[in-house]
């Protein structure tokens, strides 16, 4: 990931995941300058009275009753303290990072009115890591995650400074800053728009493209330790269906089986394989489909202004034009869809887990334990799998389809789209852990094969990266313990990598 990231144009959903995880990010000066020049246009509303929606009106159902000017600064207040209603536990600090890059993003296109002081602050609590509390429900789609980070510009909620609660006053003077007031229009900014759902699915997406990555060779070991057929895998076979992503699938297991002495030795034992080893192409790859579908409508919707109002025109005759561009309707279904695909790429894992500790088709030990009756091996890692995989089924269920009724029936159509990013990150983690148990089950099903035929060299690689992490398991520690710990592996790094 890159150590810095400079905003000259709209962010890919790639930067916006490296600034959550800590990437320094800059914005260029002719961002700066499209920032300044919206800015001018909204001075110039006021001060032409030109009507415009959260400028010189209320909001919602609010938003035909006018604001004189000497209001306006209150009025901006004013929404952010209302709109900060999230309940619940706080967002994680790379997802609330995910979220300012991508407010940071909406704001540098230039239509947004708010000033270069408001970017620069948001740029400050990532360069100072001063990291608003952001309680992770009580969002219809957009509007109390960002009133939340909100509340810190102006002193106000809590923040975490290099890992320490504060309060919002007392966060800004670590950090060395002051409390902002908020001018017309940046109240309704700060808290509009797509920021919050492009932000967690940018996030969401850095971590699928890891695990999908991950998924192709813990499947070739489980493959491998259940005597798989290769022709499963055949290069002429795959290339039937016509899926340049079932073919990349393909090669990759291929190359990670390859000169394995173990499947060489089964070659030829069974007529055709269970589907949770014999279709790891097929359903891998219709998961990559979804996750590439979601990387371009991520991206697009990087590129696309989401606030509402947007300012155009001169400032000689300025224009605000109220729209719905703030409902991610495109990057919400989005975002659902692909939760449907990585819960099913977790649950062929956990039934692969299942057949590596069952004696009756694996003919390897009862659980992969050590000491058979004694030690109960890996036998609750498959409840905890199964768990994980019942809970994904639930939360697989579409946000998108939600609906509600909000504002008077102002707002009487809601997308969910940031409830379905979070749903998204919740499913993302419980299939983190569920390849976490399989990787472990697999790694110790090596070690108590009947035979002592080699390992491919590409597993094997695999292996002593575990092994290096973890030992051999005698059901002497506790089990969950090792989970979290190639789990961490597996979220924060490419198979392939170091």
């Amino acid at each position: 990931m890159p150590a810095r990231v400079k905003l000259d144009r709209p962010l890919s959903w790639r930067q916006v995941g490296a600034i959550a995880e800590g990437a320094a990010l800059t914005v260029a000066p002719a961002a700066r300058r499209r920032v300044r020049a919206a800015r001018r246009l909204v001075q110039a509303l006021v001060a032409q009275n030109v009507r415009a929606y959260g400028v010189n009106t209320g909001v919602g159902a609010l938003c035909d009753i006018i604001v004189t000017e000497p209001k306006q600064r209150q009025l901006s207040r004013n929404i952010v303290m209302s709109h900060a209603v999230g309940v619940g536990a706080a967002l994680e600090t790379s997802e609330v990072r995910a979220i300012i890059a991508a407010a940071i993003n909406n704001f540098a296109h230039g239509l947004s009115g708010v000033r270069v002081e408001v970017l620069d602050r948001l740029l400050a609590l990532l360069a100072e890591d001063c990291i608003p509390e952001v309680p992770a429900q009580g969002s219809v789609g957009y509007l109390s995650h960002m009133a939340h980070i909100a509340l810190v510009l102006i002193g106000a909620g809590h923040a975490r400074v290099h890992g320490r609660r504060r309060s919002g006053a007392q966060a800004l003077r670590a950090a060395h800053l002051q409390p902002l007031v908020l001018e017309a229009k940046e109240g309704l900014s700060l808290v509009n728009g797509t920021p919050c759902v492009t932000g967690l699915t940018a996030l969401a997406l850095l971590r699928t493209e890891r695990l999908l990555d991950w998924a192709d060779l813990i499947g070739a070991m489980s493959f491998e330790n259940l005597h798989g057929q290769m022709a499963a895998l055949d290069a002429e076979s795959l290339k039937l269906r016509a899926s340049p992503t079932l073919w990349r699938v393909g090669e990759r297991m291929r190359a990670a089986l390859l000169g394995s002495a173990i499947l060489a030795a089964g070659a030829g034992r069974r007529t055709q394989d269970p589907l949770s080893l014999r279709a790891i192409p097929q359903v891998h790859a219709a998961v990559r489909d979804q996750f590439e579908h979601a990387c371009v409508l991520t991206n697009a919707e990087l590129a696309s202004v989401t606030d509402n109002p947007v300012v155009l025109g001169s400032v000689a005759a300025p224009r605000a034009l109220s729209e719905a561009h703030a409902v991610g309707a495109s990057i919400g279904l989005s975002a659902d869809a692909l939760g449907i695909a990585i819960a099913e790429l977790a649950a062929m894992s956990e039934r692969r887990v299942d057949r590596l500790v069952n004696p009756l088709v694996s003919n390897l030990p009862a659980f992969l334990a050590s000491d058979g009756g004694v030690g109960t091996g890996f036998m609750i890692a498959q409840y905890t799998a199964a768990a994980l995989v019942a809970e994904n089924r639930r939360l697989a269920a579409p946000a998108s389809l939600d609906g509600g009724i909000t504002s008077a029936l102002q707002e009487d159509h809601l997308s969910h789209a940031t409830p379905a990013a979070l749903k998204l990150l919740k499913i993302l983690g419980n299939a983190e852990l569920i390849l976490s148990i399989e990787l472990l089950a697999a790694t110790q099903a090596y070690e108590l094969q009947p035979d002592t035929h080699a390992r491919a060299p590409g597993t094997d690689a695999l292996y002593r990266r575990v092994r290096q992490r973890v030992g051999h398991y005698r059901d002497n520690r506790p089990l969950g313990v090792d989970i979290e710990r190639v789990c961490a592996l597996v979220r924060g790094s490419q198979a392939g990598g170091p």
